[in-house]
């Protein structure tokens, strides 16, 4: 599986942006998929992620403004982000887990591959 992220760039607090996840792979609907991010001199961090049945889960720090979606004919998975401010500001990863069972949807380790990174940068 080979995911690719796009859309990032530069953006002014308040504003919106959406990144996109393109995925290699027969069987993506089957797949759980997620952004993570991380912020210049900080740990990789959750931030959504949904199911293959659409089912969503958001970090608290994004909730009500980030929206996460897929669409399984494209094999894409996007992200919405709007409201932005300075702390947004970071590497956005997508992965997937192709494994049957997500048994922890917000730790790193229970995605199997990854896309290279966009960077989202938010100015105050």
């Amino acid at each position: 599986v080979q995911l690719q992220a796009s859309g990032g760039g530069l953006v002014q607090a308040g504003g919106s942006l959406r990144l996109s996840c393109a995925a290699s792979g027969r069987t993506f609907s089957s797949y759980a998929m997620a952004w993570f991010r991380q912020a210049p001199g900080k740990e990789r961090q959750f931030v959504t992620t949904i199911s293959s049945g659409g089912s969503t889960y958001y970090t608290d720090s994004v909730k009500g403004r980030f929206t996460i979606s897929r669409d399984n004919a494209k094999n894409t998975v996007d992200l919405q982000m709007n409201s932005l401010n300075p702390d947004d500001t970071a590497v956005y990863y997508c992965a997937a887990c192709v494994r049957s069972t997500l048994l922890n949807l917000v730790s790193q380790s229970s995605y199997d591959y990854w896309g290279q990174g966009t960077l989202v940068t938010v100015s105050s």
